[in-house]
């Protein structure tokens, strides 16, 4: 299920169309397509603005929370820093509140210079260079009009990139693939250069205009010449990023690819050139004279307009967009029937599979047979369609919503309203995408349940974002395509009728009862005996039709017994959490949950949140910000053995805690904190990985005696740095104090931030994360380091070390 309308995440803006190189294997100037002859040399001032307001009013309209704009040429150097300037001042000036810009620029890097990265580094424009590889190599096709190489100044040009002041500037290389260059020569000059990131691209070719096959290369020299590049990354244990390889393993387990050239992901990414003109990917310039126009321009078109383009959508399709053959092929969800270029031929257009079909086979079935990494916990139904911001110049893509400042922010334990409400957003866009392969892979044909979805998502897509939105939403889908029986598929209807109740059209769908009771999520459960039911949205409430006739209204002033609705506790500044006792998916957490509430309880959960957010408010307002933008759900556990405190979140109910209501306010508060840290971080997983998934060590947990896997050891790190500032703050509020509970507070504070400590040290030095994993871990050693300097009375580091020697934690241990 996928909206009318996908908004562009990707803007590539050409400031300048023309070239300093010669590259006679370039798309722009030397293939099919003549329209840069026509176009200003230098973007105009008029453009820009006009530019710059049109993203900025697609990203408001959309909620988008993060745009990726690249500076293109043509050579964008050309355009000279004060026009480089202006464009990144007028593009930053125009967006929304709440919606960050990620700034690029890709160049040949003949005039980079550090007046150049003086002014990238006040603007914060990454940049990504072009480069085959070593001098023969680049030789190749990257010289001057004369002939000259252009190799020295490229160097000299990554040469500054590399430097302390500049490295963070540096956003990787991309490298074309010619079959004729020694793959290990071009990876080992290229590795040599220590980019973050490398991008290997196929030469652009068509069915008209077929690629080079030397005769003696055998029947897919690309494949054969990628998988050697691949051997030697992978020997050299992958010291950076390949968007190409990263893309293959990803898609092998039904993960999104990183790249448009692969997987089916929709392409979200648009051209503006010099003269105001959109145009749809550059690729196609390869294909035909005019492929790429739309005949739309910035100052008459707005960007929905663009994106409502026959071939905007077409290059959306996903599987349905793709040939006969390709939709048959083995291998198609990690092909994707490659790059959307790469399939012409005069003959029938883009109908057709790649002209690098063999070579992209061959790729994929060699990596697999290589025994490509397996996903971690919980990732194998991250389903293809969560978006990320498509990447430049060889860098691993940027998830939509986790900006560099909101990576860091999350990293140090904290989360911000923006930063949680970005990853409200891909959970979101996770669960939609994971019910469109439940509905794909039911082996039904038709559903009047799913034409219902189908339709709201179009006619009222808050009211399907809410049902869709509810945490047990996607626990069932992640059940169902996870094999688990008891996981059917009568939860379609259930999520129809509950949307079908909140948009109020007057749409009836028939709901099964089960186990005695009608289910609609995010609103309650209704007694009934077993059978079907007719839910009916009436605008204010519902109807409902029994099995034997009888037709219940409920809500518009009129009630019944037998409706259970899920109650909600006000909390101060208008955050509403949702009680949920009635969903039968709210059994995802490790502990048994609890039956419906009866009033005294309803009350003693309804004051203990109260005040549990209250103190949260107060005293840890770093972690409360996310708590009220995130959390949505609380679910009653039953009570923990011998008097325990017992909490847990699922990985795949984003948005809710269990809990078994604790004796007092403050400790609820930290269980709350505690489990939503499970929460963040298991939503960030989603979007990056910040370890190997290959990685089958079992590490040693400082408050377990049992040793956990990596992601483990992450989660229970993350969890606790909250459990470390709750204590922090209890020692703080108790400063000077005597009595039991100012020393029980000074020891756990002392105890839990050596544990942290020490478990963010162990992670570190794992050698499993991944270079974004490494930074998530610095970010986290700078929220412990000042908690380690915190001075503390003898006798509270005597009761953490006795604590630490029985591993008898106070608190759930994650």
């Amino acid at each position: 299920m996928t909206r009318s309308l996908l908004p562009f995440t990707q803007f590539v803006v050409k400031v300048h169309s023309r070239c300093d190189l010669a590259c006679d294997h370039c798309y722009v100037y030397e293939h099919a397509d003549t329209s840069w002859r026509a176009r200003p040399k230098v973007i105009g001032d008029e453009v820009l603005a006009k530019a710059a307001e049109r993203i900025g009013e697609h990203a408001a309209a959309h909620g988008l929370t993060v745009v990726r704009v690249v500076l293109h040429g043509g050579e964008p150097l050309l355009a000279g820093p004060d026009r480089l300037r202006r464009a990144a001042e007028e593009f930053r000036s125009a967006l929304p509140p709440g919606c960050a810009l990620d700034l690029r620029i890709h160049t040949n890097g003949v005039l980079l210079s550090p007046a150049f990265c003086e002014l990238f580094d006040q603007q914060d424009i990454k940049v990504g260079i072009s480069l085959d590889g070593d001098r023969a190599a680049n030789d190749r096709h990257r010289r001057f009009a004369d002939g000259r190489s252009s190799h020295p100044q490229v160097l000299r040009a990554v040469a500054l990139l590399r430097r302390p002041e500049y490295r963070h500037l540096y956003a990787g290389l991309l490298c074309t693939v010619d079959v004729d260059n020694d793959p290990v020569a071009v990876y080992d000059a290229l590795a040599e250069l220590d980019p973050p990131a490398v991008d290997l691209l196929l030469p652009h070719a068509t069915w008209d205009q077929p690629p080079k096959r030397p005769a003696d290369r055998g029947e897919n020299p690309y494949a054969a010449w990628l998988l050697a590049v691949y051997d030697r990354w992978e020997a050299a244990g992958r010291p950076f990023a390949v968007r190409t390889f990263d893309s293959v393993h990803r898609t092998l387990h039904g993960l999104s690819s990183l790249t448009e050239s692969l997987g089916l992901e929709p392409a979200a990414l648009v051209v503006l050139e010099t003269d105001g003109t959109f145009e749809q990917a550059d690729s196609l310039k390869t294909a035909y004279d005019g492929a790429p126009a739309t005949g739309l321009d910035v100052f008459t078109h707005s960007l929905d307009e663009v994106a409502r383009h026959p071939g905007m959508v077409a290059r959306q399709s996903g599987l349905a967009g793709l040939s006969a053959t390709c939709r048959a092929c083995p291998v198609v969800r990690s092909c994707g029937g490659g790059l959307y270029a790469h399939r012409y031929r005069a003959d029938g257009g883009f109908d057709h599979p790649s002209v690098y079909c063999g070579d992209l086979m061959t790729l994929i079935n060699g990596i697999a047979d290589r025994g490509e990494p397996a996903p971690g916990p919980g990732e194998a139904a991250r389903p293809a369609a969560v978006q990320a911001v498509p990447a430049q110049a060889g860098e691993p893509a940027v998830p939509a919503g986790l900006t560099d400042r909101r990576l860091d922010e999350l990293a140090h334990g904290h989360g911000g309203a923006d930063t949680v409400r970005a990853l409200v957003r891909s959970q979101l866009a996770l669960t939609r995408a994971m019910l469109a392969a439940v509905w794909g892979t039911s082996g039904l044909r038709s559903s009047a349940a799913w034409e219902l979805l189908a339709d709201l998502d179009s006619a009222a897509p808050a009211a399907l974002d809410t049902v869709l939105g509810h945490p047990y939403a996607r626990a069932w889908a992640a059940r169902r395509l996870g094999g688990d029986p008891g996981a059917g598929l009568g939860r379609l209807a259930e999520l129809a009728g509950a949307a079908a109740v909140r948009a109020g059209r007057g749409d009836a769908v028939a709901v099964p009862v089960r186990a005695g009771a009608l289910h609609l999520p995010t609103l309650g459960r209704l007694a009934l005996p077993g059978g079907e039911a007719v839910v009916t949205g009436t605008g204010g409430g519902f109807t409902v039709r029994t099995a034997d006739g009888e037709v219940l209204t409920i809500g518009a002033g009129h009630g019944d017994p037998r409706w259970e609705p899920v109650r909600h506790v006000r909390l101060a500044g208008g955050w509403t959490l949702a009680l949920e006792d009635t969903d039968p998916q709210r059994d995802s957490h490790q502990w048994p949950v609890g039956d419906r509430l009866d009033e005294a309880e309803l009350h003693a959960w309804t004051g203990a949140l109260r005040e549990a957010v209250e103190l949260l408010d107060r005293d840890m307002p770093a972690y409360a910000q996310g708590l009220r933008t995130g959390l949505t759900t609380v679910t009653p556990l039953c009570p923990g053995p011998a008097g325990r405190d017992v909490s847990a979140a699922a990985r795949q109910a984003f948005g809710a805690v269990g809990i078994a209501r604790p004796a007092t306010a403050p400790i609820l508060a930290l269980l709350l904190a505690h489990e939503f840290q499970h929460v963040k971080l298991g939503a960030v997983l989603d979007l990056v990985d910040l370890y190997d998934p290959a990685d089958g060590t079992l590490y040693d947990a400082p408050w377990r005696p049992d040793p956990r896997p990596i992601e483990g050891l992450l989660q229970g790190t993350y969890a606790h740095l909250a459990v470390t500032a709750f204590w922090g703050t209890r020692t703080a509020i108790y400063d000077g104090l005597p009595g039991t509970a100012a020393e029980h507070a000074r020891a756990q504070f002392a105890l839990w931030r050596r544990y942290t400590g020490e478990a963010v040290e162990r992670l570190a030095g794992s050698g499993s994360l991944t270079p974004v994993g490494l930074r998530f871990a610095d970010g986290m050693r700078e929220t412990v380091g000042p908690w380690l300097d915190v001075r503390l009375p003898k006798a509270a580091e005597d009761a953490a070390r006795q604590a630490r020697q029985d591993r008898r934690p106070t608190v759930p241990t994650g």
